[in-house]
This record gives structure tokens, sequence and C-alpha cells, in this order.
């Protein structure tokens, strides 16, 4: 007969397994002096633990259709509950060619629909996926396999990011040629230079682009389409094209003294600190001399990511000011509290309205409003509506913009039939990647706008199936221009 005692003692014991199982970081102290990755993550016997703690939902199955890519997670977890980690590994690389990326950088979707997230807490989901990732890379099993006949058709993809990547290996494996263009020095695009060290290594992405390579993709660098090459050279050459050039134009703020020497626009802030001197255009070269009063402008993951960059280059004060409140902040709240633990301050319902320059023309203070909230805006959220009579003046050393991207615009304005709208987005179907010109196709950020790394992954997917679909004679509308 089972007693009251041991039914608390079995009650206990079910909990304790299905409580999440910790992965490890590295200290505050020390991660906040250098720009290695923060995250050290699982161990085999902690990842098959919290793999276990997966309940196999029967379908519908959450956790599935809350992935963009659909990541067959519950047979990865049950694989690698079982210590199949390279088993694991394979499953998420079926639907997804990065996830040693997205283990390490995706808000994790699919966790939002765990039923364990509610009594226990969710399956850590991206960092299993992370651990069993480069548990496969070491054991040389994340290769991607190519046919040996080959279609002989010739694709050209634009951009080397999540939605160029995706398109060149799901092509690739199709038997076509490609050929990936790139304007910066290294492929890899926002992975390498829009995504700082301490959450992405560079290494994991050069193992990605490796590859790619490896299965026969050509890359070319240091190229810009619009400029070094037309849309109409690359059509002439190639049988399809793909534009998967996301969105790296820093949006400005349009105020006084935004030029000052010390006024940083966020993808300028990251490079030049995150990134290898010799990945850099050599005009980039110059190191930042960062201050110790540094104030990031924004409310979104970049700003948070340039905060806790201004922490690693020895800023005394890091401080994030943003116009509403932290419910209405877009980033990632986990993200944001990390950088709080390193020692980022924020500053709500506050924006600059002017930077103030020294006598040598360098930024030293801003001119700060108050905001309060008003009626929500077209995004649903509430608009910040200034205070007036609030202003005052922060000193400060340095300043980085980080309140938004768009697309670049060239590609729009040099390329006849190829319709584009709200400040160069591409107009492309959602679910097809056609757009206004026949065998050109596009998804990713440069169609939808800044979005995460798994949202450009599956959309560039549907682009793969259309351009193969079109290679191979199949009618794919071309979208209207209206």
């Amino acid at each position: 007969m089972t007693t009251n005692t041991d039914s608390r003692q079995i009650d206990r014991k079910f909990r304790v397994h299905m409580l999440p199982m910790e992965y490890d970081k590295r200290p505050i102290d020390e991660r906040i002096r250098d720009f290695a990755e923060v995250l050290i993550g699982y161990n085999t016997e902690t990842a098959t633990i919290e793999a276990a703690r997966c309940m196999q939902c029967p379908d519908p199955q959450p956790c599935i259709s809350r992935c963009p890519a659909g990541n067959d997670v519950p047979q990865a977890l049950w694989l690698a509950s079982q210590g199949d980690f390279i088993g694991a590994a394979q499953v998420f690389a079926a639907t997804s060619p990065l996830p040693e990326v997205c283990g390490r950088v995706c808000p994790n979707l699919c966790q939002h629909g765990c039923v364990m997230e509610r009594r226990y807490g969710a399956i850590s989901v991206g960092k299993l996926e992370a651990f069993v990732a480069d548990q496969a890379r070491a054991a040389g099993a994340l290769s991607i396999p190519v046919p040996e006949i080959k279609t002989g058709k010739r694709v050209a993809v634009v951009g080397s990011g999540p939605a160029g990547i995706t398109v060149a290996e799901d092509l690739i494996k199709q038997g076509h040629s490609v050929t990936i263009y790139e304007a910066w020095p290294v492929a890899g695009g926002v992975l390498v230079y829009g995504i700082p060290n301490f959450k992405l290594d560079k290494r994991v992405v050069m193992n990605k682009i490796r590859d790619l390579e490896e299965a026969g993709v050509r890359i070319i660098t240091n190229t810009r389409i619009g400029e070094d090459v037309t849309v109409d050279d690359l059509m002439a050459e190639y049988d399809a094209l793909f534009l998967g050039t996301g969105a790296g134009v820093t949006a400005n703020m349009d105020i006084p003294g935004e030029d000052l020497e010390g006024v940083y626009m966020s993808t300028n802030w990251l490079v030049r600190a995150n990134v290898p001197p010799e990945f850099l255009p050599p005009t980039m070269r110059t190191p930042l001399q960062a201050g110790k009063r540094v104030a990031v402008i924004g409310g979104g993951d970049t700003a948070v990511d340039c905060a806790r960059t201004a922490i690693r280059l020895g800023a005394e004060e890091a401080t994030i000011v943003y116009r509403r409140t932290e419910a209405e902040m877009p980033g990632n709240a986990p993200e944001r509290g990390v950088s709080v633990q390193e020692g980022v301050k924020i500053r709500y319902l506050e924006a600059p309205v002017e930077f103030i320059g020294d006598e040598n023309g360098h930024v030293s203070a801003m001119k700060v409003i108050k905001m309060a909230l008003g009626e929500p805006d077209s995004s649903g959220r509430r608009r910040p509506v200034p205070m007036e009579g609030s202003e005052y003046v922060q000193a400060v050393d340095s300043v980085v913009l980080a309140i938004g991207y768009w697309p670049d615009p060239l590609i729009g304005k040099t390329t006849e039939n190829l319709t584009t709208h709200k400040w160069g987005l591409i107009l492309a179907d959602e679910e097809t990647g056609a757009t206004t010109r026949p065998g050109v196709y596009a998804a990713g950020d440069n169609v939808h706008g800044p979005d995460l790394v798994i949202t450009a992954i599956a959309t560039a997917h549907k682009a793969a199936d259309s351009i193969h679909a079109y290679l191979c004679g199949e009618p794919v509308p071309v979208l209207s221009a209206s």
C-alpha cells in the first residue's frame, strides 16, 4: 500500500524530472570583458535529461505549428533523449539549414507552444538544438548531400544571409548550379555582420559557408548588385535569380547633431566592434572609441546588442533610451534581461531631440524629451506623445542609433519591371517568392522587413521550391505590380 508520504516522495521525484534542466553560461564578470559566446549550454547528460522532458504530444503538435520552418521538434527531442544527438541534429537540419545558428539566436517560438510551459517550464528546444548541432558538426555529420547528375540550370543568389543560404542549399540539392553574390568581403550576411560574437561565434557561420562551398556553391564577395553588377547582367547569364539582400540600411532620426563625431549607426557600431578586421572593408577597420557614457537609441534586439557591445568596449555607462514602455518593446525579453544583468540600464518614455557637440565637433550631450503614451498607432502599440516642457540635457560620449532597418533601395532603382515599395522592400508573393519580373524571386527581410532568422529560412524554402519548379518548366505565376 502506498502511504501519503510515499506519494509525496513520488510526486517530488516527478516534479524534479519535469522541471527544466539548467544550461551553463559564462560568469557575468568574465564574459563582459570579451566578445566570446556567453552560452556554454548543455553536456551529454543534461541534454539527455532535458530532451526527455518532452511529452511527445499527439497531433497537432504545438511546437511544430509554432515554428515557421516546421521543425519536427518532438522527433528531434526523442532522439536526443535516447542519446542519438547526431540523429536529432539531422532532424532539425531537414527543415532548417542553420540548426547551429537557430539554436543560438532564435527566440524559440516553438517553446511558446510547449504544453509544459505553464506549470513546469517549456523544454529548452533552442539550447538543445544548438547542442545536438554542435555534436553533429564535430562528428562531420552536417555535410550537404548533392546528386551526381546535374540539371545544367544555373541560379544566381544575391545575398548570403539566412535566406540566401537556404535557397542555395535547397537548389544545390536539386542538382542546379548555384552562385552566391555578396556585397561584404566575407559570406554570411547578417549572421556575420549583424549578430554579435557573444551571441553567435563567427566560426559557426564559417562552418556553414564551407559546407556550401564543398557542395559546389560558388561564392563571389565584394560585389554589390545594382552597382558592380545589375540584375539585368545576372539574368543574361543565369536561368533564375534569387534576391535575399536582407534589410541592412540603418534608419536615421533626422534631428540636429546626427552628423557629429561619436554618433554611430548601429550596423557601423556592431560591425567595427564584433567583426575581425580582415572581414571588413578597409574604410571600416578603424577601432571604435566608445567613451565612458554610451547612449543607445531604440528598443529592439539590435539596441540590446549595441548596449551589450558598449559594455564590452569598456563603457562605464551603457543606457538604452526608448520612447515607449517595456510592454511595447519589440525585442526579445530574455535577451533584454541578460543585458541588464551585464550592467545595461534602460530609460523608458524618453527620446532625444538633439545631439550636442563640443568644440571639436564630437558629441558631448543630448537633449532628451519625456514621453507619454497616447492612442494605439498602426502597429497596435500606444503612440508616444512628447510632453511639452519636459526636455533636459544628458551628458554622453557616444550615441548609437538602433531605431530600425530598411533594405538597400539600389536594386529597385536599377532594375526595370521589379516593383518595390515602402523605402525599398521588394514586392514578392510570400507563398512563392515570385516578384513582378519573370525568373526573379525574393524572400526574407528585403520582402517583409527586419524579422527572425527562422522566418527568413521559412520563406526562402518556399522561394526555392518555386525556383526549382520554374527551372523544370512548370508554370509559376509572376506577381502583378498592382
